[in-house]
């Protein structure tokens, strides 16, 4: 951990941002997947919630995914409520080697179940770099019970 980190969860915030607001009841959400120091991929929650940023940043990826670290303002979904494959599993497809996580979340459909879905796979998972320039991203989010 150190300043490229905080560097790219930059980048993943400045994503989130212009869709503040406009993701319905999801929050907005900031992905970037890097690999060898160089971005691979990246995202941001849509207009309307879907899809969702990881979603987009590993598309974008493809391959490059493998062995890469993926950037996340919000802990990753651990269940969608759509039954799709949730970004937590994704990233598990994908290969990422480590994924590195601004705030948790508290809806019920991560609240954890994201963060344990990657840590039962072995990929290193850090918490909290750029929490405070994050945090300002959902001080309007209330997750749904």
């Amino acid at each position: 951990m150190g300043a490229e980190d905080e560097t790219w969860m930059r980048r993943a915030i400045a994503l989130a941002r212009p869709n503040l607001g406009r993701t319905g009841d999801n929050p907005s959400v900031g992905c970037v997947v890097v690999k060898d120091g160089v971005v691979a991929g990246e995202g941001a929650t849509a207009v309307g919630g879907r899809p969702h940023a990881e979603e987009l940043a590993l598309d974008a990826a493809g391959p490059a995914a493998r062995g890469a670290t993926a950037y996340v303002t919000l802990e990753p979904c651990g269940e969608r409520s759509s039954g799709a494959a949730s970004c937590g599993e994704r990233l598990v497809e994908a290969g990422v080697a480590r994924v590195v996580v601004a705030c948790a979340d508290a809806s019920v459909l991560a609240a954890g179940r994201g963060l344990e879905r990657l840590a039962e796979a072995e990929i290193a998972v850090d918490l909290g770099i750029g929490a405070d320039e994050a945090a300002s991203l959902y001080a309007a989010y209330r997750p749904r019970p």
